[in-house]
C-alpha cells in the first residue's frame, strides 16, 4: 500500500508538534514486535557475515558498499522460509527493519580498518594491538550515534528530508509485506543461486581451498605426486602464456609487470554492477592513462626503478611499486581535489546544515507548549546530553594513549568533527552521499597544519571524523524507514549499537588472519597490509596525504610533481563539467583517481561488469517483462550474489591458507 507522509504544504506550515501527532496517530504501529531477540540475533549474525564481504570489497577497491537493502531482502526471505516450515512464525515488517538496520551499522563501522588505521599502521610501521583497534571503534562509532539523536528530530520529524536511500528501504519493506512477496522471494533465489554459483568457481580458482581438497582430503600429493594444487585460473591470460605465447610490452616493459592482466574476478564484476557505467568508465579510464600510458614512460624515464629492499636485496617493479613510487601522487591529488571541489559546489550543504542547528522562527517551531506524545518513543534527548561529553574525553583520550596524539590536539579537533558531521548528515539526508572522504581530508591538513611531525596526530583525528560522521549519518538513514513505517527509534538506536559490535567483533579479528598475518618464523609486520590481492586504495589516499603534511613535497621526481599539477587542474575541470551540465557529464575525478591505485585488472572487470547491466537495461527497458524483471530489477540481488560468493570463498581461502602454512 502507499506509505503515508506529509504534504510539501504541511511539512512548510506545520509545527514539530503536529507532525508528531499526526505520526503518533497515522504510522506509528504501537506495540508491534521490532528489536526482539530473534531479530538482533539475525542483524548481529548477518551483520557479521555482511561486514565480513564490505571489509574484503573494501581492502580490493577502497569502496564500501551498501548492505541495506541486501540485508532487508535475506532476512525477509529466512523469516518467510522458516515461517513456511512451520519452524518460527513470521517475522514482522518491523523486526525486518531493524534487522537490516543493525547489518546495516555492522558493515559501516569497518571503514577505518582500510583508511585510517591502515594508513596509521603503513606510514608507522607500527601493528595496532586488537584490542586497542576494537576500542578505538567502538568509541567513536558509538559517539556518532549519540550525536545523532538530536539531528533526528529535526531532520526527520520536522524538516521531513528525504534519506533517498533510507526511503528505499522502507518502499521495498512496505512492498514485501503488503502484497509484493513473490518478487521478494525471487530477488532471494536470485541472490542465493548467483552466490552458490559465484562460490563454486571462486573455489575452483583458489589454492587454499585445494590445497585443502585434494593435499588434505584426498590426498593427492601422495599417490598422484603433485607439488602444488590444481586450480582453474582466474588470469586467463595464464594460460596464454603458460602456452609459450609471446610477452606483450609497452616500451618495453612486461605488461605483467604493469599489472594488466585479464582477470574473471566475479566480485570486481559485482561492484562494476553495482557503480554503473559512468562511474567504471573514469575508473577505467584512470588505469589506461596511468598504467597503459603513464607508467611506461616513467619507468623508461628511470623515475620508478626498482628498489633496494632493507634485507639489502632488490624490490623488482611492479604494479605496487609502480603506484608507491611515483602514481600515488597524482592519484590521491585527483581524488582529493575532486572530492573537496565537488563538495565546495554543494553550498546548500552548508546552510542547510547550520539552518539545522539553529532554531527556526515561524510556524514549524515547536513552541506550543503541547505535551510531547513521543517522550516514551523517542530516545531521551539527555542521553546525548550526557553521552556526547563523556564519549568525547574518552574518544580524545584513548587516540592519545593508543596513537601519542597529544591530548591537546585531539581535544582541539572534537569541535572542528562535530560541525563536519552535521554536514555530512545534512548531505545524506539529502543525497544519500556521505562526504566523509573529502571532509576527513579538511580535518587532516588542519590538524596537520598544527603537528607536521606526528603522522597520527592528522591521521586518527580525521579517522574520528570519519567514523562518527558515517555513524551518525547512516543511524538516520536508518531511521528513516522506521519512521516510514511506524517504528520505534530506540529500538534502532540500540539496533544500531549491536550492528556496531557485531562488525568489530566480526572483522577486527578477521583483518589480523587476512591482512597481519605471521610470516614463518611467527612475526607480524605491515608488510602484508598491501598485496597484489588486496591493493588498499584508500589507506593508500590517507597515506599519501599524510607524507605531503608530514615532508611536503621535496624528494619527489620533478614528473610526479608535475603529473600533479595536471591531475589537480583536470580534476577541477571534470567537476566544473559535471556541475555546469547539471550531472550529464560523465567523467567523475574522484573516480578516476581511484583508476590509478586499484590493480588496473580489477577495474576492467568492473567495467565489464557495468557493461553487461548497461547493455542489458537497453536490452530490456519494459518494466513487467522477464529480461527486465531480470537484469533491471534484478541487477542489486545478482551483484550481491557476486560480491557475497565470491567475497566470502576469498576470505575463506585466505584464512585456509593462513592455517595449512
Amino acid at each position: 500500500m502507499a506509505l503515508q507522509q506529509l504534504t510539501d504544504e504541511q511539512t512548510r506550515t506545520w509545527s514539530r508538534a503536529q507532525k508528531d501527532a499526526w505520526w503518533f496517530h497515522n504510522v506509528f504501529r504501537g506495540d508491534m514486535a521490532q528489536l526482539t531477540l530473534r531479530s538482533g540475533l539475525t542483524g548481529f549474525l548477518l551483520g557479521g557475515v555482511l561486514s565480513a564481504t564490505g571489509l574484503y570489497i573494501a581492502a580490493k577497491t577502497g569502496i564500501s558498499i551498501g548492505v541495506g537493502l541486501t540485508s532487508v531482502i535475506l532476512a525477509f526471505a529466512l523469516f518467510r522460509s522458516l515461517g513456511a516450515a512451520g519452524i518460527v512464525s513470521d517475522c514482522t515488517i518491523l523486526e525486518n527493519n531493524c534487522t537490516q538496520s543493525i547489518a546495516t551499522a555492522a558493515g559501516y563501522v569497518v571503514t577505518p580498518l582500510t583508511s585510517s588505521l591502515a594508513a596509521y599502521m603503513l606510514v608507522t610501521g607500527t601493528i595496532i594491538p586488537w584490542w586497542q583497534m576494537m576500542v578505538w571503534m567502538v568509541v567513536t562509532s558509538i559517539l556518532g550515534v549519540l550525536v545523532a539523536f538530536p539531528m533526528k528530530r529535526r531532520f526527520i520529524n520536522e524538516d521531513q528530508l528525504p534519506f533517498p536511500e533510507g526511503r528505499a528501504c522502507g518502499v521495498v519493506l512496505d512492498a514485501l509485506y503488503t502484497g509484493e512477496a513473490a518478487a521478494g522471494l525471487f530477488k532471494a533465489r536470485l541472490l542465493g543461486a548467483v552466490a552458490g554459483v559465484t562460490a563454486v568457481w571462486q573455489a575452483l580458482v583458489s589454492d587454499g581451498w585445494m590445497k585443502l581438497l585434494q593435499f588434505r582430503l584426498l590426498r593427492l600429493d601422495r599417490w598422484a605426486g603433485l607439488k602444488q594444487p590444481w586450480v582453474l585460473q582466474e588470469r586467463l591470460d595464464s594460460y596464454w602464456y603458460q602456452a609459450g605465447g609471446a610477452v606483450p610490452r609497452i616500451l618495453g616493459t612486461d605488461l605483467r609487470v604493469l599489472g594488466l592482466r585479464l582477470t574473471l574476478d566475479a566480485a570486481m564484476l559485482g561492484v562494476g554492477g553495482l557503480m554503473g557505467i559512468a562511474v567504471a568508465t573514469s575508473v577505467l579510464l584512470g588505469a589506461f592513462v596511468n598504467f597503459v600510458v603513464l607508467a611506461p614512460l616513467m619507468i623508461q624515464a628511470g623515475d620508478i626503478v626498482a628498489r633496494v629492499a632493507p634485507n639489502g636485496g632488490t624490490v623488482p617493479i611492479s604494479r605496487a611499486e609502480i603506484v608507491n613510487q611515483w602514481s600515488m601522487w597524482w592519484g590521491v591529488t585527483m581524488m582529493v581535489v575532486g572530492s573537496l571541489v565537488s563538495l565546495a559546489a554543494k553550498p546548500e550543504l552548508f546552510t542547510a546544515a547550520f539552518k539545522s542547528v539553529t532554531t527556526r522562527k515561524g510556524a514549524a517551531s515547536n513552541k506550543d507548549n503541547s505535551p510531547d506524545l513521543l517522550a516514551g518513543i523517542e530516545v531521551p534527548l539527555w542521553v546525548s546530553y550526557v553521552g556526547v561529553p563523556v564519549f568525547s574525553v574518552l574518544g580524545a583520550w584513548v587516540t592519545h594513549a593508543f596513537f601519542g596524539v597529544p591530548l591537546f590536539l585531539a581535544a582541539v579537533s572534537l569541535p572542528l568533527i562535530f560541525v563536519l558531521t552535521v554536514i555530512c548528515t545534512n548531505s545524506m539526508a539529502l543525497t544519500s552521499w556521505t562526504p566523509t572522504g573529502s571532509l576527513s581530508k579538511i580535518t587532516q591538513f588542519t590538524i596537520g597544519a598544527i603537528d607536521r611531525s606526528n603522522p597520527a596526530s592528522n591521521l586518527l583525528p580525521a579517522g574520528m571524523t570519519s567514523e562518527i560522521a558515517s555513524n551518525a549519518a547512516n543511524l538516520l538513514s536508518d531511521i528513516k524507514p522506521g519512521y516510514m513505517l511506524g517504528g520505534k527509534p530506540r529500538h534502532q538506536a540500540v539496533g544500531h549499537v549491536i550492528g556496531i559490535f557485531a562488525g568489530v567483533l566480526a572483522c577486527v579479528p578477521l583483518y589480523f588472519l587476512l591482512f597481519l598475518h605471521p610470516d614463518a618464523h611467527g612475526v607480524r609486520s605491515t608488510g602484508t597490509l598491501l598485496s597484489e590481492q588486496f591493493s588498499m586504495p584508500a589507506a593508500l589516499q590517507w597515506k599519501g596525504v599524510a607524507e605531503i603534511i608530514a615532508k611536503g613535497l621535496n624528494g619527489l621526481p620533478v614528473s610526479a610533481l608535475v603529473a600533479m599539477a595536471v591531475a589537480a587542474l583536470a580534476a577541477v575541470a571534470m567537476e566544473v563539467a559535471r556541475i555546469v551540465s547539471k550531472g550529464r557529464f560523465p567523467l567523475s575525478a574522484v573516480s578516476v583517481g581511484l583508476g590509478v591505485v586499484l590493480p588496473p585488472e580489477s577495474t576492467l572487470a568492473m567495467w565489464v561488469g557495468a557493461l553487461v547491466f548497461w547493455l542489458m537495461s537497453l536490452r530490456h527497458p519494459a518494466p513487467g517483462s522477464r529480461g527486465h524483471r531480470f537484469w533491471v530489477e534484478g541487477c542489486e540481488p545478482i551483484c550481491a550474489g557476486l560480491i557475497s560468493g565470491a567475497a566470502l570463498m576469498g576470505i575463506g581461502n585466505a584464512i585456509v591458507n593462513v592455517l595449512i602454512e
